[in-house]
């Protein structure tokens, strides 16, 4: 077990085992500074809206998104169009988008061979990115992350989302003086464990009692009792276009090519973007070893039906460009794939 591997298990169990912690005074408005990991999906854009409507000040929050495809050129399991989209939410918004990520991304930690997990890339404070770990033990992965709730073995959520925005917290400079909210968009409705997550804690990189320096972040999920209507509704009062994906009839957005994809979102795929449904086709042949162990992609594609997909939404998902204006008002549109299937993380 690596020392990522140890992190991400403890917290794991802390979340879902530990007892609810004693009532402390929690102030939602008492930050210095505000940090929304944020994917462009609906729960992370609800997240933002909501600190605007409570008062957070926009100049005050961070959108921060991790590139799961990481920024060398792998497109293998994402959306295009996603990095494109939140940065449009960000600027709408009047708020900096910054990114992290693994080198080589999901593509180059699957195809890890006797070599250690790759640096992690975060903001430098000058407009670029550093790279940070790389030297931990050798490994090999060689196949997709399984559909589990266990995050060993789930490794994606870990290992391109997880760990990065605790390298990025622990890291970066910014952190290390007055006080830091974290903030994730996870529902209870969304799952069992989902359900058991705290409501506000010290986040998994505060050390506020630190020796050398100090970093005073907690972690809220200010949605984590809402109901899928409440998330959509703040979305229309604001105007904003949901993420083409959405329209296409994701109920969930997560990757284009999740693990956790439906029968019926993998016939879309399929449809939609067949060279990115035979990448991954083609590499579970080559491990012997499938996503969802009983069948494989092109098998759960057979067995699903294809949503009925507007070709302009198909171009519009397909693009590395956000085609479409971010603010419509009054000419918001319920997505087709709001209240539909929800496949998607545990």
């Amino acid at each position: 077990m690596d020392y990522v591997q140890q992190d991400l298990w403890a917290s794991e169990y802390v979340h879902e085992q530990s007892k609810p912690s004693p009532a402390v005074p929690f102030d939602p408005l008492s930050y210095d500074r505000y940090v929304v990991f944020f994917s462009g999906g609906k729960d992370s854009l609800a997240c933002v809206l909501h600190l605007l409507e409570i008062g957070v000040p926009s100049r005050k929050i961070v959108l921060h998104h991790h590139l799961v495809d990481g920024a060398e050129g792998s497109n293998l399991m994402d959306w295009p169009v996603t990095e494109a989209y939140c940065k449009a939410v960000a600027d709408h918004l009047g708020m900096p988008l910054e990114t992290s990520w693994r080198v080589g991304g999901f593509e180059q930690e699957m195809l890890r061979q006797n070599s250690p997990t790759a640096a992690v890339m975060i903001p430098d404070g000058k407009g670029g990115h550093v790279a940070h770990g790389g030297q931990g033990p050798e490994g090999t992965r060689l196949k997709f992350p399984q559909v589990s709730a266990d995050l060993s073995t789930r490794w994606c959520s870990a290992y391109l989302k997880i760990d990065i925005g605790s390298t990025y917290l622990r890291h970066d400079q910014r952190y290390r003086s007055g006080k830091t909210l974290v903030v994730t968009g996870e529902r209870a409705q969304e799952s069992a464990a989902r359900a058991k997550y705290k409501t506000c804690e010290a986040h998994r990189a505060d050390l506020r009692h630190g020796r050398q320096h100090q970093r005073h972040i907690d972690h809220w999920r200010p949605i984590h009792a809402w109901l899928e209507e409440q998330v959509w509704d703040i979305i229309r009062r604001h105007g904003i276009r949901a993420h083409p994906g959405y329209h296409l009839g994701w109920g969930r957005l997560s990757c284009r090519q999740c693990i956790f994809g439906s029968k019926n979102q993998w016939a879309t795929i399929r449809l939609v973007a067949p060279q990115a449904f035979e990448s991954i086709n083609s590499y579970e042949k080559r491990f012997g070893v499938t996503i969802q162990r009983k069948h494989s992609v092109g098998q759960m594609a057979d067995m699903g039906t294809p949503y009925e997909c507007e070709q302009k939404w198909i171009d519009a998902a397909n693009a590395r460009e956000m085609t479409m204006e971010i603010y419509v008002g009054d000419n918001w549109e319920m997505p087709k794939g709001a209240f539909g299937e929800s496949a998607g993380p545990t």
